[in-house]
């Protein structure tokens, strides 16, 4: 029985919570904080085995409980956040740099068309995240000196001429880590397609570039590929990229339900960019993107698979490694550092 507390100031969504939690019979909601203090306080006495986390609170709010809470009883903590409140987004992004592991959008009544999936997708989570083995973040009283990584093996420089990413449950603090261990003169476009909830797209795109200083985007259909600039894939379209270097976006069936899909931006630059090419496949739940990353192994390019010790989900990048897509199984520092040491 996987024991969740909800923390949420707003009795209708506290309640609709635990209405889909409480529908799966491995499902406990033991508790209801409505603030953040309240959510220290019985964290530390029920000892759940997770967290739903309200963003916008009175006393203390999510991304302030995130943080302690995760400096003095850490547990797998979940954003449930509103995407169409632009500051909320950014502070449900920042409760992710302080410890939390994924984001969900606040789910809808019952009766309209997305309650079924929206349930589905936050009742998998949980259970995916519950037993993450997470641990205590200590407070930082100065910020961090920049450091450019280095690789953990031998990698010979060569020509490349983009890096694809893939990544889902606990990509956002990977992607930045990554990010951050690049100098800001990275000389190829970096793309990437990151599983999130629809309507947080724009906001971890404004909070990546905020965190690491590159360039991050969201492209328009038809955009060039630029030197050192970041593309994340729009909700709800594939992205793609054709052999002028440019991006595309379209709006073909989803692959196994996900749209956008690693698995379309793999095999896209797999055939356009065949050995001139970086794939990377990061933490997340399913198979997406693995295959895609053994075509480009098979096509020449570098592949490389997020380890599994670092892994909030050995999810894509394992299945990756079953199939021998990966030439390289790495910590994301250790992939910061190959990526220079390939192309500086």
């Amino acid at each position: 029985m996987i024991r969740v507390l909800i923390v949420d100031d707003s009795p209708v969504v506290s309640q609709m919570l635990s209405y889909i939690l409480s529908s799966d019979p491995g499902i406990n909601v033991m508790g209801i904080a409505t603030n953040g203090k309240e959510a220290m306080t019985m964290t530390a006495r029920l000892k759940p085995d997770i967290l739903t986390m309200d963003v916008e609170m009175p006393v203390m709010d999510g991304f302030e409980a995130t943080r302690r809470i995760m400096e003095s009883t850490p547990v797998p903590i979940i954003i449930i956040s509103s995407s169409y409140n632009p500051s909320e987004s950014a502070r449900a992004f920042q409760a992710i740099e302080a410890g939390a592991l994924s984001i969900l959008g606040k789910p809808v009544g019952i009766g309209h068309p997305l309650h079924e999936k929206q349930s589905r997708e936050l009742i998998n989570t949980i259970k995916a995240l519950s037993s993450v083995k997470v641990v205590t973040r200590k407070p930082r009283k100065v910020p961090a000196k920049k450091v450019i990584a280095k690789a953990e093996k031998e990698i010979a420089r060569q020509e490349i001429r983009v890096i694809a990413i893939g990544a889902s449950t606990g990509g956002p603090p990977v992607l930045q880590t990554i990010l951050k261990g690049l100098p800001k003169d990275f000389p190829v476009p970096i793309t990437i397609v990151q599983h999130i909830t629809q309507g947080f797209t724009t906001g971890f795109a404004s909070w990546l570039s905020d965190t690491t200083g590159f360039i991050v985007r969201v492209p328009e259909d038809g955009e060039k590929c630029l030197p050192g600039t970041v593309y994340v894939a729009p909700d709800n379209v594939h992205m793609v990229v054709d052999n002028g270097g440019r991006i595309l976006l379209n709006n073909d069936p989803p692959d196994n339900l996900l749209k956008p899909s690693v698995a379309h931006l793999f095999i896209s630059v797999a055939n356009v960019f065949r050995e001139k090419a970086v794939g990377v496949l990061l933490t997340g739940m399913g198979k997406d993107g693995a295959s895609g990353l053994k075509m480009m192994r098979d096509m020449g390019a570098v592949t490389i698979a997020q380890n599994e010790e670092s892994s909030v989900v050995f999810g894509m990048n394992g299945e990756a490694v079953r199939l021998g897509a990966a030439r390289y199984v790495l910590s994301p520092e250790a992939i910061s550092g190959s990526l220079v040491q390939l192309l500086i």
